[in-house]
This record gives C-alpha cells, structure tokens and sequence, in this order.
C-alpha cells in the first residue's frame, strides 16, 4: 500500500483545531461582557467600533513570557503562562493612558493539545475579563518537525485607544516630581534566564511549592491606574517595569532628567532566596525589585497617588540618570 500524503499525516489537522474554538467560546465569551467586538468572533479579522471616542489614537504592544514559559511548563502552570501573556502588553498599554481593548494570542505547538491550549485560554480570559479587554481572535498553528513536542511558542498582541488629549506625555516630568511605587507579585516574567541559571546550579533550592510561588504570574497593574485616575491627580509618566529593572525602564523616557531611588528590601521569602546568591547592583538591573510599576506625580499629588499599596521611591533630579540604592 503506498504512504498515505494527507495533511493530518503530516501533523496537521485542521478538523480538531476546527473544533477547539468552539470548545474556548466559554472563555472569549468572559471577556465580552461590557465591551463587543463589532461583528461576529472568529472572522479572518476582529473589528471595533471607536465612535464612543472624539479623538482616538490607536496604541499597541506585543510580548511573550520568555524564557519563564520553560518553568511554568515544567510545573504544569499553564494557566498563569496565560495571565503572564495578557499582563506582559496590558500593561504596556496602560503606560500610555490608554484603555486596553483587543487582545489578540499566537501559540505554536507541535501537535494539538486541546487540554493545554483551553488552559491557556483560561488564563489568558481571567486576566482580560479582570481589566475588561476582549480576547479578539488569534492564531493556533501546529508546528510538526519546527516546534518540540514539550514546547509551547507563545506571544501576545493588545490594541488599546486614549483620546488623543488623555494620552501620557514623560516630557512634562520636572525636577521635584516624585516616583511612586506598586507592589510586584515576584520577579513577573523578567529576568528567567538569569533566574533559571541559577536553579540549575541550585537544582534543591526550592521545593514545589515554593516554585509555585516563585512563579507567580505578572501582576496587572490597571486597579493601580485606575486608582490613579479616580484620585485625579496628574499623571505625568508611568513604567512598566520589565526586564532591565527600574534603572533601564525609568531612564527610557526621563531624557534630560533623572532620578534618585531608594528601593526597600523586598520582603519576599522565595525571591530573597534566590537573590542571596547574586551581587545586588545585576539584581537591580534586571528584576523590578518588588516594584512592577511606577508612576510620576508632582509632589502635592504623592500621598494621594500612594493609596493603599502605593509607596514614595524616590524623586526627579537635575542629574541625568538613575541612581538606585537597596534597603
């Protein structure tokens, strides 16, 4: 009998990826509840009507969870792999004053896993439904031969708009101005390969629950804008911080300007765990430091911009740079 050339022989069947988006409506359906696509989900493109804005500008971001993706993998964490997916461009947007909109998710996998993918989707709809962003469509491509059977690719895509007067400008930020610091939930999903170094040197440094919590999914930081934005004080830039750590991610957008840190130890026992084995200037370039997003006020708006959780790290200096100290 000769070799069977069919698709699925290949790897590929597109009759079961066919079946999968059924069995995720549930999930999309969770992240629709206040804002609607315009038009049906699960076209070849998602639409959105912006006429609810007078002046709107489109913003966008895309990211993946890097190297962590290989731990949450390993410790069968799939569902905070997708939160860290909508975080890691969520968050990038509300850098902008923007409001986060469409999500859209590419996974590559070697041969259809409807129990992993529905998992990842899961993930990814309790994080869009939590800052009201819809899960607008995306792409699942199995990958025979390209991706290895105990890998899984991952990125994100989100569209946000602002109206074009609501827009962030870090070009206002002035000498006196204060940082304000929000809280982490861990390292998020920065810096894991020096992380995952580390482990592998250390093989029993942590057990199975500590991982977990090593692990943690990025927090999403809209409760924290949105606080901003009831108190009504005046925003005048705020960072993600990523990978490259408070340094890097402040001195992007401060260009004449710089600032003075005074960073508090970060009283997390996994990640003090961990942290005792590297020198304290690379940790501080490269995770956040328990501090995953920061935002820049006038002084007068500070104690406001704090709220509950909310922490003064420091201020606007004449000097270029940022100098960070710990403890």
């Amino acid at each position: 009998m000769s070799e069977e050339f069919t698709y699925k022989s290949a790897g590929v069947d597109t009759k079961r990826a066919a079946s999968l988006v059924t069995d995720i409506t549930g999930h999309v359906k969770r992240t629709q509840q206040n804002r609607k696509l315009f038009g049906a989900f699960g076209l070849f493109a998602a639409a959105y009507d912006l006429s609810d804005y007078k002046e709107p500008v489109i913003v966008t971001g895309c990211d993946g969870v890097g190297t962590k993706l290989e731990l949450l993998l390993e410790h069968d964490m799939i569902e905070a792999a997708g939160k860290d997916l909508v975080a890691m461009s969520v968050n990038d947007i509300l850098t902008t004053g923007g409001d986060p909109l469409l999500f859209l998710d590419y996974i590559g996998i070697a041969a259809l896993d409807e129990e992993k993918i529905t998992r990842l989707i899961a993930g990814m709809a309790d994080y869009l439904e939590a800052c009201n962003c819809i899960l607008a469509g995306g792409e699942t491509a199995e990958m025979p031969g390209i991706v290895p059977p105990e890998v899984i690719e991952l990125s994100g895509f989100c569209i946000g708009a602002s109206e074009k007067c609501d827009l962030i400008d870090p070009s206002r930020v002035a000498v006196g101005d204060v940082l304000v610091g929000y809280p982490s939930d861990g390292f998020h999903a920065n810096g894991f390969s020096l992380v995952r170094k580390v482990l592998k040197s250390k093989p029993d440094l942590f057990t199975d629950e500590e991982m977990v919590k090593l692990l943690a999914p990025t927090r999403l930081y809209h409760d924290a804008v949105a606080h901003l934005r009831e108190t009504a004080v005046d925003i005048k830039a705020m960072a993600h911080i990523t990978g490259g750590g408070l340094p890097e991610n402040l001195e992007r957008f401060l260009g004449e300007v710089g600032a003075d840190l005074k960073i508090p130890t970060w009283e997390n026992g996994v990640v003090e765990k961990l942290l005792a084995f590297l020198d304290p200037q690379e940790a501080l370039g490269t995770f956040n430091m328990g501090f995953g997003w920061v935002a820049i006020v006038p002084a007068k708006d500070a104690e406001a911009a704090c709220g509950e959780n909310g922490q003064i790290l420091g201020e606007i200096t004449a000097q270029k740079g940022v100098r960070a100290v710990i403890g």
